[in-house]
């Protein structure tokens, strides 16, 4: 199972590929995660996932959090 993090302006999303499907969560403070009830389709790749994410929630983009960031690659040097 491969988990991706990201951070969608603002608001941290962590998706897992399970059994051919993209199942998005929402992480807790507490360790726990909930599900986030939005549909990613299938055929998706892992490296379409931060556009497919910003063009879902552009609504939620403000000029201080106007970005998707995946969180789980390592920093650039």
């Amino acid at each position: 199972m491969t988990t991706h993090r990201f951070d969608v302006f603002g608001r941290q999303i962590l998706i897992e590929r399970m059994q051919d499907r993209w199942v998005p969560f929402y992480p807790g403070t507490d360790g726990k995660r909930r599900p986030a009830h939005f549909v990613i389709p299938d055929f998706l790749e892992a490296d379409e996932l931060s556009q497919y994410l910003g063009d879902l929630f552009h609504e939620s983009a403000t000029p201080d959090n106007g970005d998707v960031r995946r969180l789980d690659l390592p920093e650039p040097d």
